[in-house]
């Protein structure tokens, strides 16, 4: 099994949950994060005053699936959060050595 967390851009998330739920996935964890790479923040002015921003507000998802399904995930996500600008964001893929559901007992595959 493996976890994919993707960064992107806040107003992508909609259409990153639909191309995932197109592709099976039926359940993922959201985070509101903030962060930066390339992209370095920028400047805002608030009342006259210019001051800058570090760390741009993100989304992360998280989802835990088999290892054949790994491809067709990333396949969705890039496809769905791509804007071609900079900043679009990341996707990491770990390994993931156990998972069980709390309500069933249920370990694995199944427990996804």
């Amino acid at each position: 099994m493996k976890k994919i967390e993707a960064v992107i851009k806040p107003f992508k998330l909609d259409e990153v949950r639909e191309a995932l739920s197109e592709v099976g996935i039926t359940g993922l964890t959201v985070t509101e994060v903030k962060g930066f790479g390339r992209q370095k923040g920028h400047t805002e002015l608030y009342r006259g005053a210019e001051y800058v921003v570090d760390f741009l507000p993100k989304v992360k998802v998280e989802v835990v699936v088999s290892d054949k399904e790994v491809q067709n995930v990333i396949d969705a996500i890039i496809k769905a959060a791509r804007t071609g600008k900079i900043g679009d964001g990341k996707i990491f893929v770990n390994s993931v050595e156990h998972v069980l559901r709390i309500r069933t007992g249920e370990t694995g595959d199944s427990a996804v």
